[in-house]
This record gives structure tokens, C-alpha cells and sequence, in this order.
């Protein structure tokens, strides 16, 4: 169990949306979760629930017409100072991105600068954050070291295209953690890599967190990934947080439909079944979102109650936002 007094991120209410702030479109609503140093919080979901937008505005790493339109992302500074992200000055958030708090995008390759030379994409954040580093090249190879990178002197003066994916990837995390950060967010950081190389750079995120003692969220629509490697899980459906608990109660007692899908939806090893199992339908447009449960048009259960949008139910340290979970085996 984790320290209440260790909360490093405490998010709460969080809702974003695109456009200007008085007419905004909403895209997310009422994202709340907090996360404690050295915590893996997954953040689950299909393709277009929200998950990457919500961390994106965790620092206003923003598009330019998206703007947030509520809520608090409180953060603890490693001196146990706090601060509002939300409304933190431009001038002091630019220096908590990359050092403090620090991502790893999807597709390293187009997130690495093919024009410049491993080395220096690395060295250009420790100069950034890290002025007091004497030897930023030693640095350098100790980094690409920590996250397993064979013969660091050789890589560090290769470019990108010269590199596999699962070594890019490699070089992202690298990167992420330059600046010694207290938070990792790393989005969907497996993807377009093959079955091994995901494993390995899972290992690797969680050998890191260990051994940083670093908080990491992870954003996936993998939830064999989630039973393997994350402490809490969130699932987000429709722009919303429907379903948060520990990882081992969540995917034991899943209390949501949406997150039983999920889980019915994760291929098992040996079986016999042709056909995996989906869930008919798509997640709903924001600015269509249902007047009452988001998830209600897909749900085999949905009935007159559900026309209202529900408010969490609570067991301990597991809440769902679903009024029939407590009434129907789901």
C-alpha cells in the first residue's frame, strides 16, 4: 500500500474541451485520480475514450484551440511544496516539462528529430534541465546504459533511421528520464513494436520506476498489459474515468460493463475460440455524447435508470460509475 502523504499528483475534476472556454466543445469531463511516488496508475480505454488528451492538459501540453475548462492537477514538488498546474505561470511549467514531470510519445520514431544525432537529442535535455551535470556525455552513456542500449558509445553518434523501433523506443525513455523526473507519463509506449520488444520495454519502465522511485502513468487499451505491470487502473470511456481500483480487484471484479468488455475482449492464451469477442458499436463523438451514461448505447443492461448520468458508487477502495452494478451480477 501506498502513503496518503506521498500523493505526488492529485487531479481532480479535470475536463477539457476545444474552442473558446465560454463555448468550448467538452471532450472530457470530470477526470479525477491521484497517484503516489513510485505508483503505476494505467489509464484504459479504447481509442478516442479521452486517455492521451486527459495527460496531455495535465501540464497544458495542449493543442492550440484546446483549452481546460475546469477542475485542479495538483502537483508535489520533491521538497513538498504544491502546486496548481492548472493555473501555474507558463515560465515555471516549461521547467517542470522534461525535468519534473516528463513523457514518452507514441511512435518514437516520429518523435525523434531525424537531423540530429542520438547524443545530442539526449545532451540537449540534460543542458536544459541539468546545468550543474559536468560531463554531459558521460551522462549520456550512462542513460542509454540504464535503459539497456548495447554499445551506448557506438549509438550515441547514430541517427534515428538507423536504429529499430524498439531501440528508439529506448531512446525515448532515455530521454524521459534526462531530467530525473518524479512523474514518467508514457503513452502507449509499446505501440507498433512486435510481441518481444513490448515485453522488454514494459521490464523496463518497471525497473526504472523501482529504481527512480519515479511515479509512471501508463496509457494503453491493453489490458494484459495492465494485469502484468500497474499498481491502480482507470478505465476511461466517452471522455470520462468510469471504473477506478486496484489492478488485481479491478480484473478479478470488474464492477462496470464497459470494463467487463474490455476484459472479455483479451485474447487468452490456448484458446480455442475463432472469433474474439468485441464490443458492437464505437465510442460516441464528443458533442454526442448521451444525455445520461455515456456507455448505455453499447450496453446489453441499459434500462430507463440509465438515462441519468450516473454518480460513483463506492466499495472501499474501488468506484464505478454504473447504477445497475450493484443490483445485477455484471
Amino acid at each position: 500500500m501506498f502513503d496518503n502523504s506521498e500523493i505526488i499528483l492529485d487531479v481532480e475534476n479535470l475536463s477539457v474541451g476545444f474552442g473558446k472556454k465560454n463555448s468550448a466543445l467538452e471532450v472530457t469531463s470530470d477526470v479525477s485520480f491521484k497517484l503516489h511516488r513510485g505508483e503505476i496508475l494505467a489509464l484504459v480505454g479504447e481509442s478516442g475514450c479521452g486517455k492521451s488528451l486527459s495527460c496531455l492538459a495535465l501540464t497544458r501540453l495542449l493543442p492550440p484551440n484546446g483549452v481546460i475548462l475546469r477542475g485542479s492537477v495538483r502537483y508535489r514538488h520533491a521538497n513538498n511544496t504544491v502546486c496548481d498546474l492548472t493555473i501555474l505561470p507558463e515560465k515555471h511549467l516549461r521547467k517542470l516539462r522534461g525535468s519534473s514531470i516528463s513523457y514518452i510519445f507514441q511512435e518514437p520514431a516520429a518523435s525523434l528529430n531525424p537531423v540530429f544525432r542520438i547524443e545530442d537529442q539526449i545532451a540537449e535535455v540534460i543542458e536544459l534541465h541539468r546545468p550543474d551535470v559536468a560531463d554531459p556525455h558521460a551522462e549520456v552513456i550512462k542513460l542509454l546504459q540504464d535503459v539497456g542500449i548495447p554499445d551506448p558509445e557506438k549509438r550515441c553518434t547514430a541517427y534515428p533511421h538507423e536504429l529499430s523501433g524498439g531501440m528508439q523506443q529506448r531512446i525515448m525513455i532515455a530521454m524521459a528520464l534526462a531530467g530525473k523526473p518524479d512523474l514518467l507519463i508514457a503513452d502507449e509506449p509499446t505501440t507498433a513494436l512486435d510481441v518481444t520488444i513490448q515485453s522488454q520495454i514494459l521490464d523496463l519502465i518497471d525497473d526504472l520506476r523501482k529504481k527512480y522511485n519515479m511515479a509512471v502513468i501508463l496509457v494503453t487499451h491493453n489490458l494484459g498489459i495492465v494485469a502484468k505491470l500497474a499498481d491502480q487502473v482507470a478505465v476511461m470511456y466517452g471522455g470520462m474515468i468510469v471504473e477506478t481500483a486496484p489492478a488485481e480487484k479491478l480484473i478479478n471484479f470488474p464492477r462496470h460493463p464497459y470494463t467487463k468488455k474490455l476484459l472479455s475482449a483479451v485474447p487468452r492464451f490456448g484458446s480455442k475460440d475463432v472469433l474474439l469477442n468485441t464490443i458492437p458499436g464505437q465510442v460516441p463523438m464528443p458533442g454526442k455524447f448521451p444525455a445520461g451514461c455515456r456507455f448505455a448505447d453499447r450496453c446489453e443492461l441499459a434500462g430507463e435508470a440509465c438515462k441519468q448520468l450516473p454518480q460513483f458508487r463506492h466499495d472501499r477502495d474501488h468506484s464505478w460509475r454504473c447504477v445497475l452494478a450493484s443490483e445485477q451480477k455484471i
